[in-house]
């Protein structure tokens, strides 16, 4: 078999074709839970704790001149060195975000296969339920 009908019989698997679903609606729906957690979430969290803006929670890790702003975003892109663990923050909590929606999905999945019936056990062919009335003839 050559490498090409190999890869293409592995290609054309379902399961195969499942993952790449799954990547890309997964990719999705990162983008959406980053703008839940950097638009709704991080905002309303900053208000309570008094008015904090997580994206410019950072420390400069080498001196600059002064006509920078003293942004983060204006930082980065000047190439300063920041330690930004408001940035790490926000990535926390998109995960944790992650993991609870992806650990509901599973639970529910799991849920919803346990609720289908079992199947009726096959009935047993003639020939065994003939060896087992032998056996018990035998057996008295």
């Amino acid at each position: 078999m050559s490498i090409a009908s190999e890869f293409k019989q592995f290609a054309l698997k379902g399961n195969v074709m499942d993952l790449a679903v799954g990547v890309i609606i997964g990719a999705a729906f990162g983008k959406i839970v980053d703008s839940l957690v950097g638009d709704i979430i991080m905002p309303i969290v900053g208000k309570v704790i008094g008015g904090l803006d997580f994206s410019n929670m950072f420390i400069k890790l080498s001196d600059i001149h002064n006509d920078i702003p003293q942004t983060y975003e204006a930082l980065k892109k000047a190439g300063v060195p920041l330690l930004a663990y408001g940035n790490f923050i926000t990535i926390v909590l998109n995960f944790i975000i992650m993991a609870f929606v992806i650990f509901v999905i599973v639970k529910q999945m799991n849920k919803l296969k346990k609720d289908e019936p079992a199947a009726p056990p096959a009935a047993t062919p003639e020939d065994i339920l003939l060896l087992r009335e032998i056996r018990d003839s035998l057996k008295k």
